[in-house]
C-alpha cells in the first residue's frame, strides 16, 4: 500500500525544522513540548533511544493537545506499533525494511522512513514511498550529495536529519527536493536538564523562521 503522503505532508510542508529530540526522563516531556510548541514547532519527533521514549511520548500526547508528537528512531513492527498505541501522530525510521511497510499498511499514522542510496531509493519508491528521511545527512554527504538526487528522483521529497544544524539549514532547506530537516539544536541537552524552557522556546522561534 502507498505511503499515507495525506497525512505526513502537512507535517513535512508546515514547519521547516522538525525537532529530533532525546529524553532520560519523562517528566521533560510535557514543558519541552510546550516550550517548543510556543515557538512555532509543534511537530516533534522523540526518539526511541531511551527508556523514557514511549512514556514522554504518551504524555505529549495526552497532556499537549497542541502538539503533534511522533516517534523517532523505529527499527521494526512492533515498535511501530508501541509508538502508535503511545499516541505518536507520524512515525520515523532510519531505513525502510519489508516488516516497516507491513506495519504501516493501512495504518492512519504515517511512517517517513530513511534512505541514502539510489538503490535505497528506487527500493521506497517501488514499495509506495516518496517522502523520505535522508540520514544521517552531513555524514552521507551533506546538501552536495543531496541536490544531485533531485535530477534522477525528481518525484523524492526529504527531510535531511544527521549534523544538520542552525548553521547548515538553511543550505539543506534550499534545495527543491527538500521540505523540512530534522534537528536536534533546537533542544539543547543541557537547556533539557536544567530546564530551561524559556531558551528553548527562544531556539524554536528561530528555527521557524528559517526559510
Amino acid at each position: 500500500m502507498p505511503q499515507n503522503t495525506d497525512a505526513l505532508l502537512p507535517i513535512m510542508t508546515g514547519q521547516p525544522v522538525i525537532p529530533v529530540i532525546v529524553l532520560d526522563d519523562a517528566k521533560d516531556a510535557v514543558p519541552l513540548a510546550k516550550a517548543l510548541v510556543a515557538g512555532g514547532l509543534p511537530a516533534i519527533e522523540i526518539t526511541l533511544r531511551t527508556d523514557a521514549a514511549l512514556e514522554s511520548i504518551r504524555r505529549v500526547a495526552d497532556e499537549v493537545p497542541e502538539a503533534l508528537v511522533g516517534a523517532g528512531t523505529i527499527l521494526n513492527g512492533t515498535q511501530f506499533d508501541q509508538a502508535v498505541d503511545a499516541g505518536a501522530k507520524f512515525v520515523v525510521s532510519p531505513g525502510l525494511t519489508p516488516e516497516l511497510v507491513d506495519a504501516a499498511e493501512g495504518s492512519p499514522v504515517p511512517l517517513l522512513p530513511g534512505a541514502v542510496t539510489s538503490s535505497e531509493i528506487m527500493a521506497a519508491l517501488e514499495d509506495g514511498y516518496s517522502l523520505l528521511k535522508f540520514f544521517p545527512a552531513e555524514q552521507a554527504g551533506g546538501a552536495a550529495y543531496l541536490k544531485s538526487l533531485s535530477s534522477p528522483f525528481g518525484g523524492v521529497r526529504f527531510c535531511p536529519t544527521g549534523g544538520v544544524s542552525a548553521k547548515n539549514a538553511d543550505e539543506y532547506l534550499a534545495l527543491p527536493n527538500v521540505l523540512c530537516v530534522g534537528g536536534s539544536w533546537v533542544a539543547p541537552k543541557d537547556a533539557v536538564t536544567s530546564g530551561d524552557w524559556d531558551r528553548i522556546a527562544a531556539l524554536a522561534g528561530e528555527a521557524a523562521s528559517l526559510k
